[in-house]
């Protein structure tokens, strides 16, 4: 029987592993894409900061409108002490 010959991908070349995906687009298409991705990432920021803030708005009201039971009860004062 035969052994089967693997084939072996030849290697690359300087040249080839040097070309990016940067020189292949043209330089004008390449920086267009640059700004969106900064764009996009600008939007998402924002939108994250937008969230944190309300979020922390809806935590804020919800302790103001806390009946004084919960209060009370959360409090770390011994209040029998104070009888």
């Amino acid at each position: 029987m035969k052994k089967k010959q693997k084939n072996n991908p030849r290697p690359l070349t300087n040249k080839e592993e040097k070309v990016s995906l940067k020189d292949q687009l043209e330089g004008d298409v390449y920086s267009k894409l640059k700004s969106m991705k900064d764009q996009l990432v600008q939007t998402e920021e924002k939108q994250k900061a937008e969230e944190a803030e309300r979020k922390k708005e809806e935590k804020r009201l919800k302790e103001k409108n806390k009946p004084f039971e919960e209060l009370f009860e959360e409090s770390n004062q011994n209040w029998k002490e104070y009888k």
